[in-house]
This record gives C-alpha cells, structure tokens and sequence, in this order.
C-alpha cells in the first residue's frame, strides 16, 4: 500500500483537518468564534517531508489576499509533488500588514480569524525546506501569486526565491483547450475537487492540473516537462 503524504497545517482551533474540504470550507465562513494558533502542529515536519529531488520535483502555490494591495497576503498553501504524486502539503493563515479586509466576501478569511497568526516574514523563512529541490512552482493566473509573493518577500526583507512560475491557466489553454480559464472551470472539465478560495485546495487543484498537463504532453509524444513558463 502506498503511504499517504503527510499533511502540516496551521489552522483555527476546533477546525477539522478533513482530506473532504467542504466542512472546512463551511467552518471557514463561521470561524469568528475560533481563536487562531500561531504555530505549526508539528514543527519538526515542515522539512522532515522534503525528500527527493530531480526534474519531477516541483511545488503549487496559493496566496489568498485581504486587500488590493499584493503583500496583504492572509493566507496561503504550498503542495509539493515529487515522482509524479502529492508528497505533502502546508498551509497557514498569515497577518497582514493591514487589518481590513476587502476580499472576505471570496475566502471566508476576516481580521479576526487571522489577528493571532503569524506575520509573513515569520512564517516563510520556516517553509524553505519545502522549496529545497523544487524546478519550478504552479499557480493559477501566476503572475498573481508570484506578484504577491514578490511583494511579501520585499516588504518582510526576505530573499524572493530564485525559482520559475509556470502557470496552470496557460496550460488549460495551450494544452487542454479549456475556456474559460477559471480554475473552478478547469477543474470541472477535468474532474479535479475544488473548494475554491480555499489555498491548500486551490494549490492542490494547481498541482493535479501540472500532472494531467504533463500526462496529456507525453500521450502526444511530447516531453512530459515541456509545459509553459511564465
């Protein structure tokens, strides 16, 4: 039996860690009377799953936003795939620079749920062994996610990591012909579960678009890897 990847998350208290997303993505809409913990439930796993390296290895990220601003990041996921197979998963909520929040109507995220999480700048750093080996990381609309991420990254004073977005909306397009782009309607053409809004679902969505791409691109004679860069 092959074993499960191990799954690290920083959620609400009293929240349930279910692989099915809908009841969270019901508690998230009612998570004001949740306090927030700050930390990880099991630290030490955050590079402890980072094993493997190579051509196959990369990361799908999400960032949730508070407001127009890009560094207002408030929550976000990384899914990391290595051998062609979800190897593992991390997600946190974060505070943001700012205490309001325009976006609560898409993510369900508010002020509340977030004042006791941890800031970017001391999160991220913990999250560099996720990245350790990874070619290239996948989002959705990736000039987005690698905007915030860019802006996070300055504001905090942290390195941006020297790494390639590619983006899994130019894929739908290029490789699967999808329109629109929606990453609701790509995984509805695809059959790939989404809570959308949701980062750990939305950078698993992300990851299981780059495989099917990648599947699809060797059916046709394509290499695997031969999937666009942004």
């Amino acid at each position: 039996m092959r074993a499960q990847p191990r799954r690290v998350r920083i959620h609400p208290a009293g929240l349930p860690p279910a692989k099915d997303f809908r009841p969270l993505a019901l508690a998230c809409r009612t998570a004001l009377r949740f306090s927030i913990r700050g930390c990880y439930d099991r630290p030490e796993e955050a590079c402890s799953v980072v094993h493997r390296n190579g051509p196959d290895c990369f990361a799908a990220i999400d960032f949730e936003t508070a407001d127009y601003g890009r560094d207002s990041a408030c929550a976000v996921a990384l899914v990391r795939v290595e051998d062609n197979r979800i190897a593992g998963r991390v997600s946190s909520l974060i505070r943001p620079p700012r205490r309001e929040f325009v976006f609560t109507y898409l993510h369900g995220i508010t002020w509340d749920m977030v004042r006791n999480a941890p800031t970017f700048a001391q999160l991220w750093p913990q999250w560099n062994g996720w990245l350790r080996g990874v070619q290239f990381l996948a989002a959705h609309n990736a000039g987005f996610d690698r905007g915030v991420l860019k802006a996070c990254c300055r504001a905090s004073g942290l390195a941006l990591p020297d790494i390639p977005f590619q983006c899994t909306v130019r894929m739908a397009r290029n490789i699967f012909g999808i329109y629109p782009t929606r990453l609701d309607c790509v995984c509805s053409a695809l059959g790939i579960p989404l809570v959308h809004h949701q980062a750990e679902s939305d950078a698993e969505a992300c990851a299981r678009i780059v495989l099917a791409a990648r599947a699809k691109a060797a059916s046709g004679g394509r290499r695997p890897d031969a999937i666009i860069s942004v």
